[in-house]
């Protein structure tokens, strides 16, 4: 029987919604409804964790009838373990490296250097992994699953 070390739904959908929205127009906003309705979240986990991107900076509502969320930053400078330690917190792959549950065997333990080099290189991969490479293709104008209305202020929402 294989072990998987598994990432959190919390974190899947949390990755799964800062991508789509890196994928969308600059200055469009899109309602959370369609956030999950496009990447299969359940709408009352979505709402959750997309709170929590905002109050962690990551994403900005908007109220109103055109209301919505877009990115708040650059889809190039978020990485998946932003939106990793945005959701969940601090990563630690295991008890012994996150500082707070020490077993108290480190002095003598072989096993400390294997997990912590293994932590650094997961956490490598996730600090260099940006939104803007994961996300698909920006849709033209006039194409795409959401139909996007042009706002005063130059921005754009999903109708």
């Amino acid at each position: 029987m294989q072990h998987v070390l598994r990432i959190s739904r919390k974190i899947d959908y949390g990755l799964r919604a800062m991508i789509y929205l890196a994928g969308i127009p600059e200055g469009s906003v899109v309602p959370f409804r369609e956030i999950a309705r496009q990447m299969d979240v359940p709408e009352d986990f979505l709402a959750k964790i997309l709170k929590t991107l905002v109050d962690q900076g990551l994403v900005r509502s908007s109220r109103g009838p055109y209301g919505g969320y877009t990115l708040a930053r650059a889809a190039a400078e978020i990485s998946f373990l932003d939106v990793i330690e945005a959701v969940e917190g601090p990563v630690a792959l295991n008890v012994c490296l996150d500082g707070d549950d020490a077993c108290g065997r480190a002095p003598t333990c072989t096993m400390v250097a294997v997990w912590r080099e293994g932590q650094d290189r997961m956490l490598d991969v996730y600090r260099q992994a940006k939104l803007s490479t994961l996300a698909p293709p920006r849709p033209k104008e006039g194409e795409g699953a959401v139909d996007l209305v042009q706002l005063p202020q130059g921005q754009v929402a999903a109708r």
